[in-house]
């Protein structure tokens, strides 16, 4: 193939070819291309709202002397189209003519809804089929690529610009087409991503493409010196954080999505009325209680030093009682599925305290985690594994008593969102000693004991991950700690039963770990 010179010359616009699904915006700049004497070719739809609108169009059938057939299907996919798109006007001129090939100057498009439809609920797949456009992707990249001579819009927001520079200079410049010309082929590769991992049924494939959408610039990134952005994947049906609707406050931080990220992660471990407090990614108090507000009490008071600054999560709509216990600290955001008239009122005072409502159906079910490393991405699925009363094994003489069980659950809940090595010691349905992020096994259980800010007895031990050595067990033994869940699978298992049962501490193995790195 003969590579030819891109034209750089100012383009004059003599004729247009508009066909768009989303009609916003469409009427008003074929009024202008009409003013200015430019033929405009377009299809069905389009075609009648602008004959409605009294604007002079040619239908493609009229043009190419084809009719539109197939329910549709083939409307633009002729020579006539094609050819008129992609000839370069100094090289295939004479080729053109004999043909009867005119030249399109402009392509006006946008695409199907693919991406509407596929999160529409219980969309069948005929209609998903039914919404994969082809015409159009065929003009916009045709459009796009011949960029020495075609104009390509495929953006309500270029077409005030667009005609600006049109009806000033008589002209659309290089530079011009060559962004409209970068946008367009975004469009059409974030389109085929779309309708790929749509139809991909392989969890992790060979190849592996996102579409990322700008959900917002940040204030910074994980420092003040740091720039930062937020972006959302687009292309499946999500509720998480960057579906949340942010209703007071100032500009979210990197931190801040971070930290609102894992908080709603812990937060919807729970049925039951639950607040969680996340302070640098870690929980810091997490609890379930009578209503919204014994649920936040609870939380806050499992650590009351950490929870400045934190985020706090509340898994039911946060009333007007449960706001005034809020405001008497400082916090950096809430989250809540919604919040009461008279709460927003009083949160409100902290003009820069960020409210935040999301979606009560956010789910982690089937969804993938993505981590950056340097030059490629680390992808796994979400631990969503609970653990059930059977999965718990005995492995100690004494037995643990019934009532700790389901605190048991709940513990193992929460630990899975904090960060290895993770120790947690919870009772009565709340936190009240976390150590998290240590290298070894016993700092995160010196820590969650010197955490503490209540009596130990009656409480449970929760580990992340199996003991390696007998020291953690032997650490415990005169706190008050009645029984310990962990994974087991250490080659010590017996030394560290053989502790337990010294120091009568009943001890279950899920045969589960949950690690966080």
């Amino acid at each position: 193939m003969k590579v030819s010179t891109i034209n750089k010359k100012p383009v004059s616009i003599n004729r247009a070819l508009i066909s768009v699904f989303d009609k916003t915006g469409i009427v008003e700049i074929a009024k202008k291309l009409d003013s200015l004497n430019i033929e405009i070719i377009s299809t069905g739809g389009t075609a009648s709202s602008l004959r409605k609108a009294n604007i002079n169009v040619i239908s493609v059938s009229e043009f190419t002397g084809f009719p539109e057939v197939m329910d549709g299907r083939i409307k633009t996919i002729n020579p006539l189209v094609e050819g008129g798109i992609l000839g370069l006007r100094d090289k295939h001129k004479v080729e053109a003519s004999k043909v009867n090939i005119k030249w399109i100057d402009l392509v006006i498009c946008n695409l199907y809804p693919f991406e509407k439809i596929i999160n529409e609920d219980n969309v069948s797949l005929s209609k998903v089929y039914e919404n994969i456009d082809i015409g159009g992707p065929t003009m916009i990249r045709s459009a796009a690529k011949n960029v020495g001579w075609v104009s390509v819009l495929t953006d309500v927001k270029d077409y005030n610009d667009y005609i600006l520079e049109l009806s000033k200079k008589k002209s659309i410049s290089y530079e011009t087409r060559k962004k409209l010309s970068a946008k367009a082929f975004k469009i059409s590769a974030n389109y085929e991503t779309t309708i790929h991992n749509f139809f991909n049924e392989k969890k992790f494939p060979d190849s592996f493409s996102l579409n990322l959408k700008k959900y917002s610039d940040l204030r910074y990134g994980e420092n003040p010196h740091q720039l930062a952005a937020a972006y959302k994947i687009t292309g499946k049906k999500s509720n998480n954080i960057l579906s949340s609707k942010i209703i007071q406050g100032k500009k979210l931080s990197y931190n801040n999505l971070m930290d609102s990220n894992a908080n709603l992660n812990c937060l919807f471990e729970f049925e039951k009325p639950a607040c969680v407090i996340i302070k640098h990614a870690n929980p810091c108090g997490v609890a379930i209680g009578r209503n919204i507000k014994d649920s936040f009490l609870k939380a806050f008071n499992c650590d009351n030093l950490s929870a400045f600054g934190g985020i706090v999560g509340l898994n039911e709509i946060c009333d007007e009682d449960t706001a005034v216990e809020i405001n008497k600290i400082f916090f950096e955001v809430v989250l809540a599925p919604g919040f009461t008239d008279k709460a927003i009122k009083i949160l409100s005072k902290k003009k820069n305290l960020r409210l935040i409502e999301f979606n009560k159906k956010y789910s982690r079910n089937n969804s993938l985690e993505y981590r950056d490393l340097n030059g490629g991405l680390l992808i796994q699925e979400s631990d969503i594994f609970n653990i059930s009363k059977n999965d718990l094994k005995i492995v100690t003489k004494l037995k643990p008593k019934t009532k700790y069980v389901e605190n048991m659950l709940f513990g193992w809940k929460v630990l899975k969102h904090i960060k290895s090595n993770a120790i947690l010691i919870v009772k009565n349905f709340k936190t009240i000693g976390i150590g998290a992020g240590q290298v070894s096994r016993i700092d995160s259980v010196n820590i969650a004991i010197n955490k503490s800010l209540e009596d130990l007895s009656e409480s449970i031990l929760c580990s992340d991950a199996f003991f390696p050595f007998r020291d953690s067990i032997d650490k415990i033994a005169n706190t008050g700690i009645k029984t310990i869940i962990q994974p087991g699978g250490s080659i010590k298992d017996d030394e560290v039963i053989q502790a337990c049962n010294e120091h009568k501490i009943s001890m279950v193995f899920t045969g589960h770990r949950c690690f966080k790195h």
